[in-house]
This record gives structure tokens, C-alpha cells and sequence, in this order.
């Protein structure tokens, strides 16, 4: 008979969450898990609120509804597992545009992440040099190189696609610059083309079809009711004990297994268990694991990461367009990196009273200070914004709301991947009942993130001496 493990999930983010509910499944009966929150909320960046009163997520809004491959992402699945697959609902309005000169274009289609497959789509925003992308006999990219984004496709079509295209559009998804973000960690993809094909039209277009989607696939999804009943599922599914407000500032090794320090300095409590889920950022899990896997520690501790502010405007009956939203070249000289029209994206969410919810990204890496600016002066500014891009003023107003997220978008850097690689395997081969989980490490997005958890937790299980089911 199987002895029950204590597995303790530093973080309640939903790759810890994840991580939870797997081990629930796949471990021993009577397992006792354990969720250590340091906030008083759960579910990391998945964080449904209220607005005039109805529903808005002030944190991540939607997920990807396939993986890579073309099956069904890892939340998804999830989901699933959860109960809640009727509850999965698509954007009614999928097209979006760039705020560009002054006007909005919609986003040319054929591109991957705004890298072009087909240089006359792109034409309308951007021109690529001529003659830029030849064929030099070689693949793009050596077998283990890895390049920034904008190194790789200003070399072959141009600065003003990166800064007109690639830039806005991984902006809008890491609030970083294409110049400084990994090839290999946000465009696994391309850099596999890469590596294959000799031109970058030639990369994205094999990239594209690699992953084909059937002709009205739905791209992206996310939960009527709001993700946040996600995260109550996953928390009721894993039957963990959840404990908020609960840092976790130390861990040692103990009798085979570890001792957790957690609470105050002036008051800490110690409590032990077989094994442990670091989903916490990179920089708190180094810190834990100074001592115990310095290499590791090493390797995960440099990661930098970009701080935002997401600014919600309830707008009575304003004159929006069509569109799910837009994203803005940083030489548009903006302070919104992009704004999503909640109400006109997410037919689920349209009211009958004509009141609009209109939400912008605000901050892009290295451009912290501008977040410094009280709330009301960042809702003044994202409020003057978005009726100079939408060439007419804007009603005032009814109710808003600032959520701040502080060092919350990991920004990868060449290299990234082999450095989390060389990290897991030190901390693998020194403390294998430790595991990594979260956006630290894969990439962001919420299946990455779940499929993130779920892996740490096979780890554990593995490491322990595999399932009791």
C-alpha cells in the first residue's frame, strides 16, 4: 500500500494550481497538499473583478484553444478536467488593428506574430526592404543558435516592420522589445523553421503549416462567469489546503524531506514535507535555492522582468468600432501599448444598456516610471488617448479601474532556454523532490503556464516513486 505523500505549491498561480490538482490526481490517496500563497488572492494573473456592475478580468482575459501541435491546449484539457467545458466561449469579433500614423489599419493577415509570410499583405503598414530576404544558401539559423526577434527579421526585411509590426505585437503579449526578447522562447516555431529554411517569408510560411487550423477554428477562448472560476474549480478539485497571506522564506532539507520557513520573521512557522512545487517567479525561487542548488539559482535568478498597468474605462454607449481592439507601435510616442474592446470582442459580454467596457495595456519594459503616475492621472491619460486613436472624444467615464501588476512579464533573452535547461538539470540532479513551474521558465499564456504545472508535478511524482493510481 501506497504511503501518503506531504507535497507542499509554493505559489497559487495557476501553474501552482495546475500542479495541484495533477498531484491530486496522479498521486497516492490521503496525499496532503498544500498551497502557499503570499498574497491574499489566488490564481496569479487570472483575476476576475467587477465593473459597473458586471463582470472583467483584470488580469489575463483569454487563452489559446490549441497547443503547437494543433491539439487542444493544455488548459483547455484542463478545463475539461474541470467541468467547465460548457462554459468556454470565442470572440465574436476577431479582427484587430494597429495605431499607426495617426489611424487605425487592421492587422495584415498572413503574418506569425506579426512576422510576414507574405510581403504585399504587410504593405499597408509597413514596407520591407527590397530584396532583404534572399536566399543565402544556408538556413537561417545554426542548429543551437539562438537570436533576439528583431535582430533576426531586421536583418532580412527592415527596421520598419519590426518597429511597425513584430514589435507591437510581441509588445502586447510581453511588454517587452523584439530587439531583447529569445527567438527560441517566444517563437519556438520560426526558430525551428529557421533552422530548416533559407529565407524568413519561407520560415513563417513552414511554421504556418505546421501547425495548420481547420478553416473557422476558433483561436482563442475563455469562460462566461469569468477565468477566475478556473481558478475556484482547480482549488476545489485538488482539494489542497490553501493558505493566503503565507510567504514562504526559506526551505531545507529535512530528514529526507523539507522544512519550510513561512509568515514573518517575527513569527515564522516551520512546517516539513516529501517534496515541493517552486511556482513562484524566478527571482523568489532563486532566492530559496541559493543555498541549496547555487547553480540553479544562478541560472533562473537573472531573469528580468516588465511591470504594467491595465487601466478599465465603463463608457456610456461610446462610438467604438468594430474591432477586438489595437495595439500601438512604441514610435507612435502613446503611453497604451494596446486596448481591447471587451464589449465588442466578447459578445457574451454586451450589455443591453449600451454601456462599453474598453481596457488598456499601459507599459513596456525599461519604462517603469512612467507607471509611477497616481490612478487617476493614468485613467485621464489612457481616457485622451483612445479618443485622439479613435479620432473622436470619448463619452467621460462612468467607472474605472488601475490594476497594477509589478514585475509581472518575464522578459527572455537569447539564451533563455539553455539557461533554464542547465538550471532544472542542477536543481534535478542535486534535489530531485524539487520542481519549477510557471512563466518563469516556458513562455507566458495559460496553457504554457498549466502545462507548466502539470509537468513539475510529474517531476514530483516520479521523484517520490510514481502514482498510487
Amino acid at each position: 500500500m501506497s504511503t501518503p505523500w506531504r507535497i507542499a505549491v509554493v505559489g497559487g498561480g495557476i501553474a501552482g494550481l495546475a500542479a495541484a490538482v495533477r498531484l491530486a490526481d496522479r498521486a497516492p490517496a490521503g496525499t496532503r497538499i498544500t498551497v502557499y500563497e503570499q498574497s491574499g488572492a489566488l490564481g496569479g494573473k487570472l483575476r476576475t473583478g467587477e465593473l459597473a456592475g458586471g463582470p472583467v478580468e483584470f488580469g489575463a482575459e483569454a487563452f489559446l484553444m490549441r497547443d503547437p501541435a494543433g491539439g487542444e491546449s493544455a488548459v483547455v484539457a484542463l478545463i475539461r478536467r474541470l467541468g467547465l467545458a460548457d462554459r468556454i466561449v470565442h470572440p465574436t469579433v476577431g479582427q484587430a488593428a494597429l495605431a499607426v500614423d495617426g489611424a487605425l489599419r487592421p492587422i495584415p493577415g498572413g503574418t506569425l506574430v506579426g512576422v510576414p509570410g507574405d510581403l504585399e499583405q504587410v504593405a499597408t503598414v509597413a514596407r520591407p526592404v527590397e530584396d532583404g530576404d534572399r536566399d543565402g544558401g544556408r538556413p537561417l539559423l545554426g542548429a543551437d543558435d539562438d537570436v533576439s526577434v528583431g535582430a533576426l527579421v531586421r536583418a532580412r526585411l527592415g527596421d520598419e516592420v519590426v518597429d511597425r509590426l513584430v514589435d507591437p505585437m510581441l509588445g502586447g503579449v510581453y511588454a517587452g522589445r523584439a530587439d531583447d526578447l529569445s527567438l527560441v522562447t517566444t517563437m519556438p516555431a520560426l526558430a525551428r523553421a529557421a533552422r530548416v529554411e533559407h529565407t524568413l517569408v519561407g520560415a513563417v510560411r513552414a511554421a504556418q503549416a505546421a501547425a495548420p487550423r481547420a478553416p473557422g477554428q476558433p483561436v482563442f477562448g475563455t469562460l462566461a462567469g469569468g477565468l477566475g472560476t478556473l481558478v475556484d474549480a482547480a482549488v476545489a478539485a485538488s482539494g489542497a489546503t490553501v493558505r493566503r497571506d503565507a510567504a514562504v522564506r526559506e526551505l531545507t532539507p529535512a530528514g529526507g524531506g523539507w522544512r519550510l520557513t513561512v509568515g514573518p520573521t517575527r513569527d515564522p512557522q516551520h512546517v516539513e514535507a516529501d517534496a515541493v512545487v517552486l511556482a513562484v517567479p524566478a527571482r523568489p525561487a532563486a532566492r530559496l535555492l541559493t543555498d541549496l542548488a547555487p547553480d540553479a539559482a544562478t541560472g533562473i535568478g537573472g531573469l528580468d522582468y516588465a511591470s504594467v498597468a491595465l487601466v478599465t474605462l465603463a463608457l456610456p454607449e461610446p462610438p467604438l468600432p468594430e474591432l477586438s481592439g489595437f495595439l500601438v507601435p512604441g514610435t507612435e510616442g502613446l503611453l497604451i501599448k494596446a486596448s481591447t474592446f471587451f464589449t465588442v470582442k466578447w459578445g457574451h459580454l454586451r450589455r443591453p444598456d449600451g454601456l462599453a467596457l474598453v481596457r488598456a495595456s499601459v507599459g513596456r519594459y525599461g519604462e517603469e516610471a512612467q507607471l509611477q503616475r497616481p490612478d487617476e492621472d493614468l485613467a485621464a491619460v489612457v481616457h485622451r488617448e483612445l479618443s485622439a486613436v479613435l479620432g473622436v472624444p470619448l463619452p467621460a467615464p462612468v467607472a474605472g479601474h488601475v490594476q497594477r501588476w509589478g514585475g509581472s512579464l518575464p522578459q527572455y533573452t537569447p539564451g533563455h532556454r539553455d539557461r533554464v535547461a542547465a538550471a532544472r538539470a542542477a536543481l534535478r540532479a542535486a534535489h530531485p523532490t524539487v520542481a519549477l513551474a510557471g512563466a518563469a521558465y516556458e513562455g507566458v499564456g495559460i496553457p504554457v503556464c498549466v502545462r507548466s504545472g502539470e509537468t513539475a508535478a510529474e517531476e514530483i511524482i516520479t521523484a517520490l516513486g510514481g502514482s498510487g493510481t
